[in-house]
């Protein structure tokens, strides 16, 4: 009886009893030496694809030889090939993911300094509460958590901001550093300064330039509306010119409509003839601001070929939060706006699990999923997964082709969801994640490593 029964339900289930079949089969095959492994009857994204026309999703298949791709084509069998195939039943592919803006200094000390009003300052309240506890020890089994996940999740690059004030320890540079090697082919790692428009005086200039210089970063700074915001914007900018580095600003992380800071960077950079990568996360008092304000500012970011990344679901969770009244604002930039004027956009994650934002899981799938309904980045979907997987790394300076081409390192995500109506509906935990061709088998790390985090190691 109890063998019928299963006979039975892989009859209701069928496509997820041939997505499990389709993890062993990789496990078994896809360490074949010298064999090409042909993944077969995949579904892309157009825009992934040579020769496709249109803005929807393709059947493809892949070709790969000892972890390297030999072929991803517009064809859902191949013949005439001497491989191993595997019928992938309409299977989702994505390239790897890239995460441009997160925050591993920060994350996962929520139980230990909770944001206790769930807004903006209650947020500011609990990072300064949970600074003394910054030791190598703690910054290192954070980060590495954080990590972790996306590692397991299929992220494969990641931009950090490490906060570099008067009152963050230089720590997080030292263990960011160790990490970074530690890491090194599977996590590639970049990480910005992060310094305030308050505190940024000509010491802390110094002290930005030589971090930067020594760990090989990215200057950055969270912009207020000072009176001297010009004058701090023009000393970051010399720094990242007399270095030759990019730029990546905190902008307008507000709903009030006089914060216009992401204007001021466009117009420093277009008078200082800046060529380098701008990118301003954040943008929210964009989307408060009046139509006449609103072009002359994407004209202005245009010019100054500054890139834009959302964080949707930090954004929602800070922004226009009152006690015993429904949130009205979504603290999401003009992403559509933005796109259609030729600007860079891109999703991230953002904080995970601090005070700035309760939840998360350093899982980029989840942030494009919930950027697509937030934002209606659908009807059609088109090209938008390029905010998660293509575009940061443009963003980051790190996209040397497409990914999925041939010659390139076998490093993809493969869903059991067909098309985006499942991928979007349904989690995908069950996603396998091939590196260099080999299948990730790691687990997510659990949260009672963390257990002790309380207490001063």
């Amino acid at each position: 009886m109890l063998i019928k029964a299963i006979l039975a339900m892989a009859k209701i289930t069928g496509f997820f009893v041939v997505w499990f079949k389709q993890r062993a089969n990789f496990e078994k095959h896809l360490s074949v030496k010298g064999k090409p492994v042909a993944l077969e009857n995949l579904t892309a994204p157009g825009f992934l694809l040579d020769g496709f026309v249109g803005d929807g999703l393709s059947p493809c298949s892949l070709v790969m030889v000892d972890g390297v791709i030999v072929d991803f084509v517009l064809t859902a069998q191949i013949e005439n090939l001497d491989a191993e195939k595997i019928d992938m039943a309409g299977s989702l592919i994505f390239p790897t993911f890239a995460d441009c803006h997160t925050h591993l200094d920060k994350g996962h000390a929520w139980d230990r300094s909770e944001n206790l009003t769930g807004d903006f300052n209650g947020a500011l309240a609990a990072i300064e509460q949970d600074y003394p506890f910054w030791s190598a020890p703690d910054l290192r089994r954070r980060m590495d958590f954080g990590l972790h996940c996306s590692y397991v999740h299929g992220t494969s690059q990641i931009r950090t901001h490490l906060d570099t004030t008067m009152r963050a320890q230089d720590t997080s540079w030292a263990v960011f550093d160790e990490l970074r090697s530690d890491w090194a082919g599977r996590v590639a790692l970049q990480a910005a300064a992060l310094t305030l428009t308050h505190e940024f005086d000509e010491d802390q200039g110094k002290r930005l330039r030589g971090i930067v210089h020594q760990y090989d970063g990215v200057p950055g700074m969270v912009c207020y509306m000072t009176e001297d915001l010009g004058e701090k914007l023009d000393r970051v900018f010399a720094i990242a010119m007399d270095l030759g580095t990019d730029l990546d600003f905190h902008v307008d992380e507000t709903m009030d409509p006089g914060a216009r800071s992401l204007e001021a960077i466009a117009d420093t950079a277009i008078r200082l003839g800046y060529e380098g990568r701008i990118t301003c996360g954040h943008c929210c008092s964009l989307s408060q601001q009046g139509d006449e304000t609103v072009r002359r500012v994407i004209d202005k970011v245009t010019q100054a070929n500054i890139s834009i990344v959302s964080l949707p679901m930090c954004n929602l969770y800070l922004q226009d939060r009152h006690e015993g009244r429904t949130p009205r604002g979504r603290g999401v930039t003009l992403l559509h706006e933005f796109k259609a004027a030729g600007v860079d956009v891109a999703a991230a994650s953002d904080n995970c699990r601090d005070g700035f934002y309760a939840y998360g899981d350093h899982d980029m799938l989840e942030v494009l999923t919930q950027t697509t309904r937030i934002a209606h980045l659908d009807r059609p979907v088109g090209d938008w997964p390029a905010i998660a997987t293509t575009t940061p790394r443009k963003m980051m300076g790190t996209d040397k082709g497409a990914p999925l081409r041939k010659g390139a390192p076998a490093d993809f995500v493969i869903f059991p969801a067909r098309k985006y109506s499942e991928l979007f509906s349904r989690s995908q935990h069950q996603r396998a994640v091939i590196r260099n061709g080999v299948l990730i088998t790691d687990d997510l790390p659990g949260y009672d490593q963390l257990d002790d985090l309380i207490d001063h190691e």
